[in-house]
Order: structure tokens, then C-alpha cells, then sequence
């Protein structure tokens, strides 16, 4: 859920279009909603997917690689997913990958708020399947100080427009 209590695919900010393959153009941008983190989601995710001491025990994290409690990569990146399903990559047919390259620069800390900007790098129309296409986009989750969280470059498939 984003920040203004929404659930679901509601689309862009463009009045909640989704886009198919010929919709999409290279260069184009779009900007998810925000979610904040706390330590409880943080330490809940962790305990549950990646129980290692610097994301559940924050005296232990504190002598840590992280020097602090850290959220897991995989649950930023599971906000992200989020919030690209919530609108920041409003694409007809779901935000289904076919590959992914993803690194962390730097860690998500309790109190951070997340967005994500995407942009379109690549598109390329299926020889094989004409009902579809891939597209590269490129995803910087960001902190409210504009820091950089998260950067995924993700091929996904996208359904072309239906006859």
C-alpha cells in the first residue's frame, strides 16, 4: 500500500492508463508513490525471509558491517516491487520480469521513505511471439534525501495492444 492508503494497480499518474508495448517510447519516465519504513517492518521481513543479525538486533547491527540496523536488500526490493505495481510502472498485463540485474549501493535504514523512478532504456518487439515484447527498464529506488537504495534493470514482457 503507498502512502495515500491506495492498494492495487491504479496505473499512472497519467489519470491511470496502462501501456502496452506501443504505448512505451525510450527515455520514458515514471515515478512511483512513497512508502516509508520502520524498524518493526523491517525486523518483521527479516525474521521471516533473511534472519541475519544486522536487520532484526539493532545492538547487534551496531557492530556490524552496516554499523546500524539495515533492511534486508530483498524486502527493498520488495517495496519497490510494490510500488511499481501501485503505479510506478503502470504497464497492461502486470510487471512480469524475464530478467533482472539488481545492486544496493548503499543500505535502506529505519524511517526511510522509498520511490522509485523508472525509466524505459530499451524496447524490443517479439519476433517469435507477436502478442508481445520486452522492455528494459530501469529502476532507482531512492530515499527522501535522494539517496540511491536500489537500482534494478529489469526486461519484462509486455503485451502489445490487442487487435
Amino acid at each position: 500500500m503507498n502512502d495515500t492508503g491506495k492498494a492495487g494497480r491504479p496505473g499512472s499518474a497519467d489519470g491511470g492508463k496502462l501501456h502496452y508495448l506501443e504505448d512505451l517510447e525510450i527515455g520514458q519516465r515514471f515515478t512511483s508513490g512513497s512508502h516509508e519504513l520502520d524498524t518493526a517492518q523491517i525486523q518483521a521481513y527479516a525474521r521471516q525471509f533473511d534472519p541475519q543479525p544486522f536487520h532484526v538486533d539493532p545492538e547487534a547491527a551496531r557492530d556490524s558491517f552496516f554499523g546500524g540496523l539495515a533492511a534486508s536488500g530483498w524486502h527493498t526490493a520488495s517495496v519497490t516491487m510494490r510500488l511499481l505495481l501501485d503505479g510506478g510502472a503502470p504497464i497492461a498485463g502486470g510487471v512480469i520480469g524475464g530478467a533482472a540485474e539488481i545492486n544496493w549501493p548503499q543500505p535502506t535504514r529505519p524511517g526511510d521513505i522509498l520511490q522509485v523512478e523508472s525509466e524505459v532504456m530499451a524496447l524490443a518487439p517479439s519476433r517469435s511471439r507477436p502478442d508481445r515484447g520486452m522492455v528494459t527498464l530501469r529502476s532507482v529506488t531512492r530515499n527522501q534525501r535522494g539517496e540511491t537504495l536500489q537500482v534494478l534493470v529489469a526486461k519484462l514482457v509486455v503485451p502489445r495492444r490487442p487487435a
